[in-house]
């Protein structure tokens, strides 16, 4: 009989235990509880107060297939002899800020995946798909056997996992704003606040992350936020951190150092320790692993090494690529990233002038994360300051700023600055780009060397450039993302931290 009640009152136990475990993950949970304003006192995330949130937020996380790339200071610019003597690329002092980037090349079945999404979703508008077709014809050349490679390169499953080529600058923006919005659906479904409504979405009723934010976009809601201020139930925010930045190409800045992945180090004393010469993403100036152990004499890169040599012999193949090798081929640089040289050039952001370097090298003012090829934009607003109606692919939409709104602003005054400080000075010289130069404002960095190039081009210092709206054989790309808040990571508290107090000092 007491064995009876002693297990009776152990259960009544465990389950008040179990009450209170409940209870003290809830409070636990809600963000900041019990945290007080630095500047008023007040205590955050209260509805007595108000309700005005801070969120115990976690940091930025990594979106598919991105790497974060530490940012620090290099020297870009040219690391081996100007072969070509155009003298586009004179070295410069620069930092990039941290940020994120494609471990491998966008590959075939990405922008398959792509495609099959946007014949599926606009069904009113078949031509946004026609649009995104790659260009398979840039295989077909006058002297050469290579049409098996039109039917083949893109369409057949053996190329699934090698990089998407025949895609334009132009095309890759519009893959960079889907990938964006996928992404950020997915996590919303991932969280909870959204169910998948996948095969609804149709035409403009489809997910996009401006849309939604901007309360134009209301889609399959499961469950949303809880609102500390009402009590009730709210969409997401941008302040609440979940959805992530907008993919993008990378700046020719950017792209260059994640290239070389260059990383300091502390010595004993403290100091940095900094080596910034590389002339490919490896150390040494050959283009084999020279590290004795089994991968010594391993080729590094896919390129041509000489005049009809693409890989060498059978038997003894080198790269063991006549054209293009899949995204994860060869032995990855010091950041994790595959194939920063070789393979396929990749499209940049930046657009292309060959006096950038020169013009910038001196100056203290563009030496932070340089890029070329701003064209401001902004919402188009109606008369209460809200977005006006999405268009007909469920977009916000925006229009360029134009210089006579500009008013007194000191940090910029024109809406579009891709000639800004491009050696064409008005006054001197004239150097006519789009009327009697190759180059115009259409010409896009492209970096990296391919397949069919020689070892030179595979420094990433090396430059050259195409039109955004022309694609090719040997150019594709991948993306990257800003790095919001830590340069270092989630950990990073900004600094160099010393705590006082402590007899251990940690370095973030």
């Amino acid at each position: 009989m007491l064995a009876i009640k002693l297990r009776k009152m152990f259960s009544r136990i465990n389950q008040l235990l179990l009450l209170v475990c409940v209870v003290l993950v809830a409070i636990s949970c809600k963000s900041n509880s019990g945290e007080k304003s630095s500047a008023t006192g007040w205590a955050y995330n209260d509805p007595e107060n108000g309700g005005f949130e801070k969120l115990d937020y976690e940091g930025q996380i990594n979106g598919p297939n991105l790497v974060l790339i530490e940012g620090g200071t290099f020297d870009m610019g040219l690391t081996m002899e100007d072969v070509s003597f155009e003298w586009n690329n004179v070295p410069r002092r620069v930092t990039v800020s941290s940020f994120y980037m494609d471990e491998s090349e966008v590959a075939n079945i990405d922008w398959k995946e792509y495609l099959f999404w946007t014949k599926r979703v606009y069904k009113t508008y078949p031509q946004v798909y026609l649009d995104a077709l790659p260009d398979t014809l840039v295989w077909r050349e006058e002297l050469s056997y290579n049409e098996p490679l039109i039917q083949t390169y893109f369409r057949h499953p053996s190329y699934d996992n090698y990089p998407v080529v025949g895609v334009s600058w132009d095309q890759v923006q519009e893959f960079c704003k889907w990938r964006s919005d996928r992404a950020n659906e997915g996590l919303l479904i991932e969280r909870g606040i959204l169910n998948n409504n996948s095969l609804e979405q149709v035409d403009s009723e489809n997910f996009n992350s401006e849309a939604y934010l901007a309360g134009q976009y209301e889609g399959s809601v499961r469950k949303n936020l809880e609102d500390v201020s009402t009590g009730g139930e709210r969409r997401v925010r941008f302040e609440d951190g979940i959805m992530l930045p907008d993919y993008r190409l990378p700046t020719e800045a950017e792209w260059e150092y994640a290239a070389y992945a260059l990383q300091g180090n502390l010595s004993s004393t403290g100091d940095e320790n900094i080596t910034d010469r590389r002339y490919f993403p490896w150390d040494g100036n050959t283009a084999r692993y020279q590290i004795n152990n089994k991968d010594q004499g391993r080729i590094l890169a896919n390129f041509k090494r000489g005049a009809g040599d693409y890989m060498g012999m059978a038997g003894n193949l080198n790269d063991k690529a006549s054209t293009t090798a899949p995204v994860r081929t060869f032995l990855p640089n010091d950041f994790g990233l595959y194939n920063m040289a070789g393979n396929v050039n990749e499209w940049c952001q930046d657009v292309y002038r060959p006096m950038t370097s020169t013009t910038l090298r001196d100056s203290e003012n563009h030496d932070l994360n340089p890029f070329r090829g701003n064209q401001f934009e902004e919402l188009i607003l109606d008369e209460e300051g809200k977005p006006i109606e999405k268009d007909s692919l469920g977009r916000l939409q925006t229009r360029p700023v134009e210089d006579d709104t500009l008013g007194v602003r000191e940090n910029y005054r024109k809406g579009d600055v891709r000639n800004f400080a491009d050696g064409d000075d008005e006054e001197s010289v004239q150097y006519g780009y789009g009327e009697y130069s190759l180059i115009s404002d259409k010409a896009r960095v492209i970096k990296g060397g391919s397949w069919a190039d020689r070892l030179y081009w595979l420094s990433p210092g090396t430059r050259r450039f195409k039109d955004q709206d022309k694609s090719d054989r040997t150019i594709g790309f991948r993306c990257a993302m800003i790095r919001v808040g830590g340069s270092s990571g989630n950990e990073d508290t900004g600094g160099n931290t010393f705590r006082e107090g402590s007899k251990s000092k940690r370095r973030y």
